[in-house]
């Protein structure tokens, strides 16, 4: 009998999580070549979630709830969740009820015919249309930076074979993007078709500030092409303005009445120097992610961690 570890990232689900426990394990009671546990990570939730956390993990033997001390964010939470499970199988999943327990027996199934990863496609989500967008954008920029295939969709819902986790957990930096480190582990991955149901109360916790947030988390751990691209930003500014000099040395020797142009002249210099402080913005980026990661910023910090057993 395999065992499936189930992570779940929780904040501000104290009215949504008991759910999505329960639902899981009606759908583990129709898949008996499995066994179970269930990873409750609390990132920091304003609201009474880890008091409803504490009631489960301390009423089912199945159930493992971590505190974690502030908020590090949904990717990191996911990582102290896999640091605590076990499972020959990892599944991770939302703590909304909007990607549904009891489909996990389609993610299990794609996993045996031979995929190391699969995630859950959506024919219609039922986010926010800025949530869409963001996973729009978010899916595309993968595509160019980290070189995910055009046809796969990331979602939150996928499963993962436990080579992948323990290739993931090697990672131990101060900004982990879960995406960049499975796709930089195996090109082995499916989707499989799944329902996306319509959020049961409150509205999703990333914001644009967030969202730019994990998108430099993923860019600028996991891929140099950002550098690259201030590269040739930075070529095709010089060339253009090597060419635009030898265009005013023309005009000057054809027509010498032509009066210098104020506005030509500030026109380039603005466009230089804003093209100047992108680069070196993208440059301190870099160098104070490595400056952070040299000064060991803890990837998570666990307060507290209620696990029973036998």
């Amino acid at each position: 009998m395999r065992l499936v570890s189930f992570v779940i990232p929780c904040y501000r689900s104290a009215h949504t999580i008991r759910g999505v426990v329960d639902e899981l394990r009606g759908a583990m009671t129709k898949l008996p070549d499995y066994d179970y546990e269930i990873i409750l990570v609390n990132d920091s939730s304003p609201d009474d979630t880890f008091e409803v956390l504490r009631g489960l993990a301390e009423a089912d033997a199945r159930i493992t709830a971590v505190d974690l001390a502030k908020n590090f964010g949904q990717h990191a939470a996911i990582m102290s969740g896999l640091r605590h499970a076990e499972g020959e199988i990892v599944v991770c999943l939302d703590d909304d009820g909007q990607t549904p327990g009891d489909e996990a027996g389609k993610l299990l199934k794609k996993l045996d015919e031979g995929y190391d990863v699969v995630y859950a496609s959506y024919e219609r989500k039922q986010h926010s249309a800025f949530r869409n967008f963001g996973t729009t954008l978010n899916n595309r920029m993968t595509e160019i930076m980290l070189g995910k295939p055009r046809e796969l969709t990331i979602t939150s819902y996928f499963a993962m074979r436990r080579f992948i986790v323990d290739e993931m957990l090697i990672y131990r930096n101060c900004y982990p993007y879960v995406e960049g480190l499975i796709l930089r582990s195996t090109r082995r991955i499916g989707t499989v078709p799944i329902t996306h149901r319509a959020r049961e109360e409150g509205e999703s916790g990333y914001t644009l500030i967030k969202l730019f947030s994990l998108w430099m988390n993923g860019f600028t751990s996991f891929s140099v092409k950002p550098l690259r691209i201030a590269t040739y930003c930075g070529a095709f500014t010089a060339l253009a303005g090597f060419l635009y000099m030898i265009v005013i040395i023309v005009k000057h020797f054809v027509d010498s009445t032509i009066p210098e142009g104020w506005s030509s002249t500030m026109a380039l210099m603005l466009l230089l120097g804003g093209i100047l402080l992108l680069v070196l913005g993208m440059i301190g980026e870099y160098i104070g992610r490595i400056y952070m990661c040299i000064n060991a910023s803890p990837q998570y910090v666990e307060r507290q961690v209620i696990r029973k057993r036998g």
